[in-house]
């Protein structure tokens, strides 16, 4: 038993108003001709993300030709390189224009004024209208915003126009900037006086690395400020109609990790503890590895009837949700073709779920239950 849904989001003020380039729009490099994506994310290979961050291509004007073919192949190592080659000389004079701005307000270059601050801001799940208050006022105010892949292309809009955005996004098989990369841009530009903005899908302090980001500028003096967003368990349970907790049914909520820091397809030794009965289990970034856990669960005592519900790209109008049984959950997934980001969500209290297609009768029985 299984359903699949695709579940439009409603219409959003942010997306329907109408739009004014912040920049010219120049011809993107080779890469982005490797594949399309309908994703409202910034993949790697989005026009969109390569026309917002045209100011780090300039040097490259003069080679529009390189842009009518893709040269590498798209999961080649060479096309980060590529990347962080072509952005670097912008990267210095932008350091460069920042720090003769302090001086020339006062600052010397010994920084009396203070280093600027670094925000880390979560973005929620993709809807723009899930941002809260002081998250947008944050990115209107940015000098400069390095943003990750599932940082939506709806937030980035409204970014100020003179603000700089700089792609760090990571996916599988493809880190845009490593994470000692973005320590030290982070660093670099605090130090220079800008008002540095790190956008994070979700909320920055769950898998979001954002911690590691903290205790490195923290250990450097640097101040930074943390603006939660609407993690995706709670953002995309909510847009199903799935309570993470329900007297009677769930008695607590667990957010696991799909993957190990070393890769493969083998879970995170959680399977043991985590087939409980009386928990709600949601797994961020468990696509490959799902197969893997699904079978650990049920070994540890998970009925295989377990209900369960993955959702691709949650909360946007690309939504896409499968419901199944644990037992089935890996195939149908696998026949529905689902890709990331998607989340999963396993426990009993999927079912009461309106979109799970058991009979209201066993969803009332298991309320009453």
């Amino acid at each position: 038993m299984a359903r699949v849904y695709d579940l439009q989001s409603l219409s959003s003020p942010f997306s329907s108003r109408p739009r004014t380039p912040r920049t010219p729009i120049f011809k993107p490099i080779s890469s982005i001709h490797c594949s399309s994506s309908s994703s409202p994310f910034t993949e790697k290979h989005s026009i969109k993300r390569y026309q917002r961050d045209d100011w780090v291509y300039k040097n490259q004007a003069d080679q529009a030709s390189t842009a009518l073919s893709c040269s590498v192949p798209c999961d080649s190592d060479s096309i980060r390189q590529d990347d962080i080659a072509l952005q670097l000389p912008e990267l210095k004079r932008l350091l460069m224009v920042l720090r003769e701005k302090r001086v020339n307000g006062g600052c010397d270059d010994g920084g009396e004024c203070g280093p600027g601050n670094v925000f880390l801001v979560g973005t929620g799940p993709g809807d723009p209208e899930l941002l809260t208050l002081k998250a947008v006022k944050v990115i209107q105010s940015a000098d400069l915003l390095l943003y990750d892949r599932l940082v939506s292309n709806d937030v980035l809009d409204l970014v100020g126009p003179d603000a700089r955005l700089l792609y760090v996004g990571k996916t599988a098989g493809y880190h845009s900037r490593t994470q000692e990369e973005i320590h030290e841009l982070l660093l670099n530009f605090a130090e220079a006086g800008a008002t540095v903005v790190r956008l994070k899908g979700g909320d920055p302090l769950v898998f979001g690395r954002g911690g590691e980001e903290m205790d490195f500028l923290q250990q450097k003096g640097i101040q930074v400020k943390i603006v939660p967003g609407i993690t995706a368990a709670s953002g995309i349970a909510a847009e199903l109609g799935i309570p993470l907790t329900h007297r009677g049914v769930a008695t607590n909520v667990r957010f696991l990790t799909g993957h190990s820091r070393k890769g493969g397809t083998d879970p995170l030794f959680v399977a043991e503890n985590a087939a409980d009965l009386d928990s709600t289990l949601v797994v961020y970034m468990g696509l490959s590895t799902l197969p893997s856990l699904a079978l650990k669960l049920m070994h540890h005592g998970l009925p295989p009837d377990t209900p369960a519900a993955a959702v691709e790209r949650g909360t946007t109008p690309q939504q896409r949700t499968v419901f199944a049984e644990l037992k089935d959950l890996a195939d149908e997934i696998k026949a529905a073709e689902l890709v990331s980001p998607t989340l999963i969500i396993i426990g009993k209290v999927v079912s009461l779920s309106p979109h799970w297609s058991l009979s209201s009768k066993e969803a009332s029985c298991l309320v009453e239950a």
